[in-house]
């Protein structure tokens, strides 16, 4: 049965394949169907596999004879068989295998999933965390069934037709899931402008959110259109809507490849103002997609997805290395290192966050100031890569004077202690600052007067701007790049960094979208940062602009106050 499904595209493109089904928890399985006439036999191979688990339970408790820590050992094993014998798990697994027509693998999961909620509500921490025992009971009551003589799991190819339908992905996932060169990332949760999505923004491929029901009514290797674009999953499609999608996907893949023509065009617009169009990176092999774009440098290295799928953070050597290896690669061309900004979406593995709100709790610069070891160890790594390269420091989410006035001290510190040790660095590196605070926005002259260069966020300016959880679905068509106050902020920030002749740029999602690029020329901005993929459509629309007809609509647009006078002029500025 061919059906849609609506959700939020996070980026533009079609892809066309395969579903692949992955479990929310760490626990991965395919999702499929039994027929009725094999409900009861799937059911005593998941009952054959509960009891494979209890027999290796018996036999590791027969085999604790003597050892310091007997006691607790056997009361884990004790808790283990209490949760295999508990029938919120197996009987309901097997209700779920009986109503639901599904294999074993994923019963056992979603009921699991059913338990691990329950266990979030637990107001002790001790009893909350004991989550953990029911994962790892699930665990092996899978790997039993993973090897019962019966069973040949479907294959699996993480090769580029397969798309990947998740009930979300945190940014951790969405690295690791980059080896795998799946052709698109589907989720029933996020939000346009989530940390997720800016990360499978960067991986160019198509990808929707906040689908909701995705994950149910998609089965393991149905087949799939994903049109990033239009913002729809066609599931199962007939071969009429196939043959048109494949002429589309076609359509778009020579627009690319004729877009890399302008790669070494300069960046000017027609009445030649020169504009440079930087790019933004997570990790050191994403330099290759920098040089295939074209662009003057790297605006944001988003140095915190270093740390991720991790238990600990990267000593000072291995940082140092990270990125040592980009400024060589850029081969003198400036590469912008923000120090890391965890502690909202993105938390070290192991780390569970204790603000109710993390996104206005201890993050980025706030937590480096509290933690100044873990960031001292930061800084020396960064000083010591500037010797091989065109480095600047960028800090994120300052918001006054003394955030500003601490960090520069640390940063003294840390050049000192190289010092001392005879290291090498550069003692000129530049240091900028985010904005992405209304407070910092409003206090931008201050920074200009502390600073060397300062990079707009708009992903989090207009968050905050606007009260606007950017990874709840549920607001986010309230999250408006053109509402009033937040155009002028921007325009603010830009006129007081032109007024100084200090350097400034945008390096969040606005930068990359094409329908803001003239509304930003006509606001002042020189300096763009974008994922490599965007670089050359961006550079397209430039190399069309002209200033002069550009600003007088754009000042329009900056004093309109209605969504219909601004998107109305926002169109008459783009044609």
């Amino acid at each position: 049965m061919s059906f849609i499904l609506h959700g939020i595209g996070v980026s533009e493109g079609i892809a066309i394949g395969h579903a692949h089904l992955a479990a929310p928890a760490a626990l991965e399985v395919a999702h499929y169907l039994i027929p009725k006439d094999q409900i009861e036999q799937e059911i005593s191979r998941l009952n054959s596999a509960f009891s494979t688990v209890r027999k290796e339970l018996e036999t590791l408790q027969a085999s604790i004879t003597s050892g310091p820590a007997i006691d607790e050992f056997s009361a884990f094993l004790d808790l283990h068989h209490m949760i295999l014998d508990d029938p919120m798990l197996s009987d309901a697994a097997n209700k779920c295998i009986a109503q639901s027509y599904c294999n074993a693998e994923w019963a056992i999961t979603q009921q699991m999933d059913v338990l691990l909620a329950q266990f979030e509500e637990i107001d002790d921490a001790y009893l909350r965390e004991r989550k953990i025992d029911v994962i790892q009971v699930v665990e092996r009551v899978l790997k039993a069934l993973l090897g019962h003589p019966g069973y040949v799991p479907p294959p699996v190819k993480h090769a580029g037709d397969r798309i990947l339908v998740t009930q979300d992905l945190s940014p951790a996932d969405v690295m690791q899931y980059k080896q795998h060169q799946f052709s698109a990332f589907l989720t029933d949760a996020g939000s346009s402008t989530s940390h997720t999505a800016i990360v499978a923004r960067s991986l160019n491929i198509p990808s929707i959110v906040a689908l909701h029901h995705a994950r149910h009514l998609i089965f393991e290797n149905d087949y799939l259109i994903v049109d990033g674009s239009q913002n729809v999953v066609i599931v199962n499609p007939d071969k009429y809507v196939l043959s048109e999608y494949r002429l589309r996907k076609t359509q778009q893949e020579l627009e690319k490849r004729k877009l890399k023509r302008i790669k070494s065009v300069a960046t000017m617009t027609l009445d030649k103002t020169p504009i440079e169009l930087y790019a933004n990176i997570e990790l050191p092999e994403d330099v290759e997609q920098v040089k295939e774009s074209g662009a003057a440098g790297v605006g944001l290295f988003r140095s915190e997805f270093l740390f991720l799928n991790r238990d600990v953070l990267p000593d000072e050597n291995e940082q140092f290395e990270a990125y040592r290896e980009v400024a060589v690669n850029m081969r003198g061309l400036p590469v912008t290192i923000r120090t890391f900004d965890l502690g909202a979406d993105k938390s070290l593995k192991g780390h569970k966050q204790i603000s109710d709100n993390p996104a206005l709790g201890l993050r980025a610069i706030r937590l480096c100031l509290a933690e100044p070891q873990l960031f001292h160890t930061q800084l020396r790594a960064i000083l010591r890569a500037s010797h091989f390269g065109q480095i600047r420091i960028l800090i994120p989410m300052l918001s006054n004077a003394s955030e500003i006035d601490q960090t520069l001290h640390l940063i003294e510190y840390a050049k000192q202690s190289l010092r001392d040790e005879k290291v090498a660095f550069n003692e000129k590196i530049l240091v900028g600052g985010m904005v992405e605070i209304p407070a910092a926005a409003l206090c931008v002259d201050m920074f200009i007067r502390k600073l060397d260069f300062l990079s707009i966020g708009t992903n989090d300016l207009i968050q905050y701007t606007l009260a606007i959880d950017r990874v709840d679905d549920t607001v986010a068509h309230l999250y408006d790049p053109l509402h009033p106050a937040v155009m002028w902020l921007v325009v603010r920030i830009i006129q007081a960094a032109n007024r100084a002749k200090m350097p400034v740029s945008i390096c969040g999602e606005m930068a990359g979208d094409i329908q803001f690029t003239r509304l930003l020329l006509g606001m002042g901005l020189q300096q763009f940062s974008m994922y490599p993929a965007q670089l050359l459509t961006v550079k397209h629309q430039i190399l069309q602009s002209h200033l002069p007809d550009i600003i007088p609509l754009t000042n329009k647009i900056i004093k309109a106050d209605t969504p219909e006078k601004i998107y109305g002029l926002l169109m008459k500025l783009n044609k």
